[in-house]
Formats: C-alpha cells, sequence, structure tokens
C-alpha cells in the first residue's frame, strides 16, 4: 500500500489496472497494492488520457462531472457570476462539479440574432468578435436589411450585430438629412430657338425610405433625369424674353410639375433655384449687340432731350 494526499479543490482519480476505481477527495489516502491516481484541479477543465465516454458510464464519474455537449450548429457561452468566461466549441466538455460554478448560453450560429442575454461585453471579447459581424447605422442615416437577398426590415440608427456564418447579410443606407442635387450644364434650346446653358439646383431629403430603397433603384439619379426633362419643357415653351422675365418662377414651376413622380421615389423636394443662365455661341454676341444698341438708343434719347431742351 501506498499513501497519497489530496489538497483543497481537488479531486484523484483512482484506478486500478487501467480501469476507472473511484474517486477520491481532500485529505489523505491509502491506495491498494496496483492502484494510480491521477490528480485534476476542480477549478479548471476536466482533460484526462482516459476515454470520457467510457469514464461516464461509471455513475460515480457521471455523477461528479458536468457535461456540456455542443453541436456541430452551435456555440455554447461559459459564464462564471455574470462574467464571461470562454466559448465552447463543438465537442464534448466536462467540468467538476463542486469547484466552479457557471452559466452557460447556447447559440445556434446558423441564425443571425444574437440573443439579449448576451452582452456587449461578451460580443466584443476575443475569442467571441471574430464570430460576429458588426454593422453600424449612423445618428443621420436609416437602413433596409436584406437576408439572403430579402428584405426583411428597416433598421433606424444604432449599431448592429449579427452571428458570422454562410447566412448573407446587407443594410443598404440612405442619408436622412436634407441633400442637395445640382444640374449643371445644361444646354437648352428656348422656343425662338436661342441656345443657352442652365446651371440649376434642387434641395430635397428622403421621407420614405422603403420606396427610395426598395421600390427604386439609384432614386437620385432618378430626379436628376425628372429635374432635367422637367427644365427643358418648360424652358422650351418659351422665348428667350419670357424666360428671362420669369426666371424667378422657374424653380416654383419645376417642383410642382414633378411633384407626383417624384413622391413615389420616396422622396420630397424642398427647394430649387437657377444658379446661371449662360448664352453659348454667336447667341451671346447677338445679345451683346441688342444690349449695346439699346444702350446706344438711350445714349441718343438722352441727347436730343438734351438739345430740345437747349434750344
Amino acid at each position: 500500500m501506498k499513501y497519497t494526499k489530496i489538497k483543497a479543490y481537488h479531486v484523484g482519480l483512482v484506478t486500478k489496472n487501467g480501469a476507472f476505481a473511484r474517486l477520491i477527495y481532500e485529505g489523505g489516502h491509502w491506495l491498494w497494492w496496483g492502484e494510480e491516481v491521477s490528480v485534476y484541479d476542480m477549478t479548471k477543465l476536466f482533460v484526462s488520457d482516459y476515454d470520457l465516454n467510457l469514464l461516464l458510464k461509471n455513475q460515480e464519474m457521471a455523477d461528479a462531472l458536468e457535461i456540456v455537449d455542443v453541436k456541430d450548429n452551435e456555440k455554447v457561452l461559459q459564464y462564471e457570476n455574470g462574467i464571461f468566461q470562454t466559448i465552447l466549441g463543438k465537442g464534448r466538455w466536462a467540468y467538476w462539479k463542486g469547484g466552479r460554478e457557471f452559466k452557460y448560453i447556447r447559440v445556434d450560429v446558423n441564425q443571425i440574432e444574437i440573443s439579449k442575454e448576451i452582452d456587449l461585453a461578451s460580443l466584443m471579447s476575443t475569442t467571441v468578435s471574430s464570430l460576429v459581424r458588426t454593422y453600424v447605422v449612423e445618428a443621420f442615416e436609416r437602413g433596409l436589411l436584406f437576408v439572403h437577398g430579402k428584405f426583411v426590415r428597416m433598421v433606424e440608427a444604432g449599431t448592429y450585430y449579427w452571428w458570422k456564418n454562410s447566412t448573407s447579410i446587407h443594410v443598404s443606407k440612405a442619408d436622412t438629412r436634407q441633400l442637395q442635387l445640382e444640374v449643371s450644364g445644361q444646354e437648352i434650346l428656348t422656343k425662338d430657338k436661342a441656345s443657352l446653358r442652365i446651371n440649376f439646383y434642387v434641395q430635397y431629403q428622403i421621407v420614405d425610405f422603403t420606396k427610395a430603397l426598395l421600390a427604386n433603384k439609384d432614386f437620385d439619379k432618378q430626379l436628376y433625369i425628372l429635374i432635367q426633362l422637367a427644365l427643358r419643357e418648360y424652358i422650351g415653351a418659351l422665348t428667350l424674353d419670357e424666360l428671362l422675365e420669369k426666371k424667378d418662377n422657374i424653380s416654383t414651376l419645376v417642383i410642382q410639375s414633378t411633384l407626383l413622380k417624384v413622391s413615389q421615389l420616396g422622396i420630397e423636394l424642398k427647394g430649387a433655384g437657377i444658379r446661371d443662365i449662360i448664352l453659348t455661341g454667336e447667341m451671346k454676341e447677338i445679345m451683346n449687340q441688342v444690349l449695346m444698341a439699346e444702350k446706344k438708343a438711350q445714349a441718343n434719347l438722352i441727347m436730343r432731350r438734351e438739345e430740345t431742351a437747349s434750344v
């Protein structure tokens, strides 16, 4: 016989001729001839050279161990006193009862949603963060969530966490602030064939994100075309003189004429205006000549009035 001593929070696994015999706990113990003891720390994961499945066939071992079975599609998060410890992958894990008290949260990694039980600190730990994908929707944005290409829901501003797996996730985002679109360098012919170039701007805001991002492709490009066509239609119906007289009304008329089509894009026009009206080519020279002629006529008229007054 031989004597062995087991320290506190340790356990001895006694075998005889390679087969499990019994467990011994804190204190001094005598071993019979042919018996061997392996000592384990009860506060740590039980890892042994002996086959765990064979050991668990013995009721004493089965009662002494807490077994956590993790399937292929699962992860298990382990907590102690509410503090995250580690994440267990697929397999069979064994911990000694009477050592440390653990709580477990089981996760199906084939799903994307993360349980509210799992706090942010756990997700940001180095062992878990590699399993998580993060999407940020800024305070001035709204987004649409697509899973496997299918629209699921609208997402407000915030940070979103989903499990990383084979499921494809996409968040299509757009700005909630007032935006401005420049419609520049538009060469247009007036009703009297005057060639001119217009720089126009329009201010708008998205009011229906589902329409803007889901029902329409490139809503901003479509808005550009709508404004461009409205400008051409309006200006093409006016002579140059009429255009110059009514230029302050153009923005109002453009907004009114595009109101219905713009609403179908999920946006609302907030304002618009003309930056420049630029005459091109010969038209510019002609207008300069007209202006000079008008000024000369005015000067001649003034001179005649002065001559008449002096007689």
